[in-house]
């Protein structure tokens, strides 16, 4: 009888420590936005210094045991440029388009983007501060595999912010946007065409939502979310004028 309260003692314990190895950290909310600014910094290097660009552009955490990825530069070794917002974008090499096969993308353009887009919430996890709930905000490789056109993060047409009684700094990502302008998309390609993404836009939280009031996106809130972007903008149209 005494071993067998033994063994369930044992096994109880091991589901205990098992739990805690799974929880994800709990996040509270600094009071001082400075505070969640600095953890979303701080969280933007230690994820670039984690993650680097395969052959097609995609994001990708270094392997602690395979050691094919030892000679890939950290994205933190790329030539990375930091806006005002505290927006980080990257241009992949080899990756944008050819002067003759480039369109400028205008501030109110519909653009055509495919890629992968994630939000992140900074945390301080017992001392260590990092990116945790990790959330998928758009995937159009693996999910629908077609790019997605217009999306309102980057203009809120009128009949959108009509709909909705609202103004556009509800629906889009200043930092997305800012970023957006450095890059050139691509004149029209096929949906067909196959993926190589063109870098990456970073964009801290108080260059996204912050704290203000916002569109529920797939129904989730994005306060104090940070946001990256792996994209490749397949191609622009000008926008209609009744729809600005």
């Amino acid at each position: 009888m005494k071993k067998i309260f033994l063994y369930i003692l044992a096994g109880s314990l091991c589901f205990t420590a098992c739990k805690k190895d799974d929880e994800v950290p709990t996040y509270q909310e600094p009071e001082d936005i400075n505070v969640q600014n600095s953890y979303d910094d701080q969280s933007i290097k230690r994820f670039m210094d984690e993650n680097y660009l395969d052959a097609q552009g995609n994001i990708k955490a270094f392997s602690t045991t395979d050691t094919s990825d030892d000679n890939e530069k950290k994205l933190s070794q790329l030539d990375y440029k930091t806006l005002p917002s505290g927006t980080i974008y990257i241009m992949r090499d080899g990756a944008q388009p050819a002067p003759d096969n480039g369109k400028v993308i205008a501030t109110d353009d519909i653009i055509k983007i495919m890629g992968r887009i994630y939000t992140y919430q900074a945390i301080d996890n017992n001392g260590t501060v990092l990116f945790s709930s990790k959330s998928q905000f758009l995937n159009t490789i693996d999910d629908s595999t077609i790019p997605f056109v217009d999306p309102a993060y980057y203009y809120a047409k009128k009949s959108v912010r009509e709909a909705n009684k609202q103004e556009r700094s509800y629906f889009e990502i200043p930092g997305f946007r800012e970023a957006l302008q450095k890059f050139t998309a691509f004149k029209d390609i096929p949906n067909s065409t196959p993926y190589n993404l063109q870098g990456v836009i970073i964009v801290p939280s108080r260059a996204a939502f912050a704290r203000n009031a916002h569109y529920p996106y797939l129904g989730t809130s994005y306060r104090n979310k940070s946001f990256v972007f792996n994209f490749q903008i397949y191609g622009t149209e000008t926008r209609p004028t009744d729809d600005k």
